[in-house]
C-alpha cells in the first residue's frame, strides 16, 4: 500500500508536484506522531499503574486502527468511509482513555485529522467532542481537575485544528498554482502552434497576393498584346480588305511580340514596366496612343497637365496598367473613333480620365456580373484595374450607356514626390 493513499490526503495531485511530495512529508510526519503519542501514552499508562499487557493492547490497537486508514481509497470516492473511519478511530481512543489518561495525548493527532477530514462546522464539533473527553479524564479517573488541564488542551486542540485547516489551505492553493501553471504552459504550446499557423497563413497570403500580381500583369500587357496580333492578323488575312497589307500586318505583329517578350522578362525578373525604362508616364501614354491610332485608325489626344509632378514609381506603374487595360478595351470593344487620355493634377490626387465615342455598354448589368463570386471571363480587366488601384488607396470610377460611349477615371493619392538630382 503506498504511503500517499493516508487519511491526510483528502485528494491525490500528481505525485511529481511539488504538493504531491509535500503530502508524502506531512504523511510520514502523521505516521511518525501516532508512533510517538502512542508511545509517550503506552509508557505514561505503565508508570501510573496500568497493566503492561492493557498498555500494549491499547498502543496497539491504535497503532492498527490508525493504520488502517491508508487502505481507505482517498479523494471525494474516499470521503464518508474515511468519515467513519475517524469516527471510529476516536472511539478507541476514548475506550484507550478510559483506560488511563495518559492516552490523551493522542487528541493532539485527532484534532490534525479532523482539520482535514472534516468541513469546518464539522470539525468544530468534532474537536470540542475530543476536547470534552481530553478535560473530563482526568477529574473521572482521579476525581480531580486544575486550571492547567483546561488550558492546556484548549490551547493545544485550537493550534492542532489551525495548523490542519492552514496546511489544508495551502495545499489548495499549490495544487490551483500548478494548476495555472499547467495551463499557462499549454496555453503557450498553443499560441506557439497559433503563430506556426499565422506564419503558414501569411506564407500563403504572400504567395497568393504574387499570383495575383503577376496574373495582372499578364492580363495587362502580354495577354492585351496577343489579342491585338490576333486582330492584326484577322485584318491582315481579311480578303475584303484592300487596305491591309501583309508587310506592314507583319510588322506590328513582330513589334507587339517583341514587346511582349520584354513584358514577360519584366514579370519574370520583377522589374518596373519596360514602358518606364524608355521614359515617364507621359511619354509611356503617349507612345500607346500613337501605337492604337496607327494600329486601330482611331483618333486619339493626350492631355497632361502642366503642374503634375513627378509620380513615384507605384503609382506610374498603377495609372500604366490601367491604361493598357482600358485602351485594350477600346480597341478590341468599343467600335469606336475617338478616344481622349487624360492626366490630370487634382491636388490630392491624380486622375488618368480615358473618354472614348464608342458603343458603349450597359454599366449597371456589368457591376452585377461583377459582384457574381467568379464573374466573367470579359470582366477580368476591369475587377484587375480597380483591385490594383485599391490597393494604393486609390479606386475607379466607370460612366457608360449602350451607345454613349464609355468615360473611365482612375484616380490615385498624391504623395509629392521628388527624385533625387543625379550627380
Amino acid at each position: 500500500m503506498a504511503l500517499v493513499r493516508t487519511p491526510l490526503a483528502p485528494f491525490e495531485p500528481d505525485d511529481s508536484s511539488p504538493s504531491a511530495r509535500t503530502v508524502r512529508a506531512m504523511e510520514l510526519g502523521q505516521h511518525g506522531m501516532a508512533l510517538l503519542l502512542t508511545a509517550v501514552g503506552v509508557m505514561r499508562a505503565v508508570q501510573t499503574g496500568t497493566p503492561v499487557g492493557w498498555a500494549l493492547a491499547a498502543g496497539f490497537t491504535l497503532l492498527a486502527w490508525h493504520a488502517a486508514g491508508g487502505f481507505l481509497p482517498s479523494g471525494d470516492a474516499g470521503r464518508a468511509p474515511l468519515t467513519w473511519w475517524l469516527v471510529s478511530f476516536a472511539l478507541v481512543w476514548v475506550a484507550t482513555v478510559a483506560l488511563s489518561p495518559e492516552f490523551v495525548w493522542l487528541a493532539f493527532l485527532l484534532w490534525l485529522l479532523a482539520g482535514h477530514l472534516f468541513s469546518l462546522g464539522a470539525a468544530l464539533t468534532f474537536s470540542a467532542c475530543i476536547l470534552v473527553v481530553t478535560i473530563g479524564a482526568p477529574l473521572a479517573h482521579d476525581g480531580t481537575i486544575s486550571l492547567a488541564s483546561i488550558v492546556g488542551p484548549l490551547v493545544g486542540g485550537t493550534f492542532a485544528l489551525g495548523i490542519s485547516r492552514g496546511y489544508l489551505q495551502l495545499l489548495h492553493d499549490a495544487e490551483e498554482r500548478e494548476r495555472l501553471v499547467r495551463t499557462l504552459t499549454e496555453a503557450q504550446r498553443e499560441m506557439a502552434s497559433l503563430q506556426d499557423e499565422l506564419a503558414q497563413a501569411q506564407r500563403e497570403s504572400g504567395a497568393i497576393a504574387e499570383r495575383t500580381r503577376i496574373s495582372r500583369d499578364l492580363h495587362d500587357t502580354v495577354a492585351q498584346s496577343l489579342s491585338s496580333v490576333k486582330l492584326i492578323a484577322h485584318a491582315a488575312g481579311d480578303p475584303l480588305n484592300e487596305t491591309s497589307g501583309t508587310a506592314k500586318a507583319l510588322g506590328q505583329i513582330e513589334a507587339l511580340a517583341s514587346e511582349s517578350l520584354a513584358d514577360v522578362r519584366r514579370i519574370v525578373a520583377a522589374l518596373s514596366p519596360a514602358e518606364l525604362e524608355q521614359g515617364a508616364l507621359p511619354s509611356a501614354l503617349r507612345r500607346m496612343l500613337d501605337r492604337l491610332a496607327e494600329e486601330a485608325d482611331l483618333a486619339t489626344q493626350l492631355a497632361i497637365d502642366g503642374s503634375l509632378p513627378a509620380l513615384p514609381p507605384e503609382t506610374e506603374i498603377a495609372l500604366l496598367r490601367t491604361a493598357q487595360s482600358a485602351l485594350a478595351n477600346v480597341r478590341q470593344h468599343a467600335q469606336a473613333s475617338h478616344v481622349v487620355v487624360s492626366l490630370i493634377d487634382a491636388s490630392d490626387t491624380v486622375r488618368l480620365d480615358i473618354i472614348d465615342d464608342g458603343r458603349g455598354f450597359d454599366h449597371d448589368l456589368w457591376a452585377a456580373r461583377d459582384q457574381e463570386p467568379h464573374g466573367s471571363a470579359a470582366s477580368f480587366g476591369l475587377r484587375f484595374m480597380r483591385t490594383r488601384l485599391r490597393e494604393l488607396g486609390g479606386g475607379l470610377e466607370i460612366e457608360s450607356m449602350p451607345g454613349e460611349g464609355t468615360a473611365l477615371s482612375a484616380f490615385l493619392p498624391m504623395h509629392r514626390f521628388t527624385p533625387k538630382e543625379v550627380s
